[in-house]
């Protein structure tokens, strides 16, 4: 059977352009990731982005589910510490201490109020007000317009 020009192909661009899994500038200047993709001429696709926001929501939630307090919460509540999470970090989350203690003592009217008491709800305003809601309700709370 012989070889489709794909499979003589894909090795050769690997070898050729090299595999580099973090953003790098090219011999012209471009920001390039992967193997040889011109980020700044061609970006992603609505679907590429998609499958990394995937990826990543997955490893959100692994990482999230090793805590103790997040797998007693409801949906709606560890959506909101997933979003958190994705936005932040762990570092960043692990910060929130006083909301964290809350969550240890169903406090959620607390928690929500923690949340809004912090640089990240000056900063990001909107997303901390709806995450809050949804922290204080344990719903999904729309999105403000």
């Amino acid at each position: 059977m012989s070889q489709s020009v794909k499979d003589v192909l894909l090795p050769q661009l690997k070898a050729h352009e090299g595999l580099r899994l973090k953003p790098y500038r090219c011999t012209e200047g471009k920001l390039t990731i992967g193997v040889g993709r011109n980020l700044e001429d061609r970006g992603i696709t609505e679907d590429e982005a998609l499958y990394l926001l995937a990826n990543d929501v997955d490893d959100v939630l692994k990482r999230l589910q090793e805590v103790s307090v997040f797998n007693q919460l409801d949906t709606a509540r560890q959506a909101v510490l997933a979003n958190m999470a994705f936005q932040l970090g762990f570092s960043g989350l692990s910060k929130f201490r006083r909301m964290w203690a809350a969550l240890e003592t169903e406090h959620y009217d607390q928690a929500a109020m923690e949340m809004m008491n912090s640089r990240w709800a000056v900063q990001t305003p909107n997303r901390a007000y709806q995450l809050s809601v949804m922290m204080r309700e344990g719903n999904d709370a729309k999105q403000s317009e």
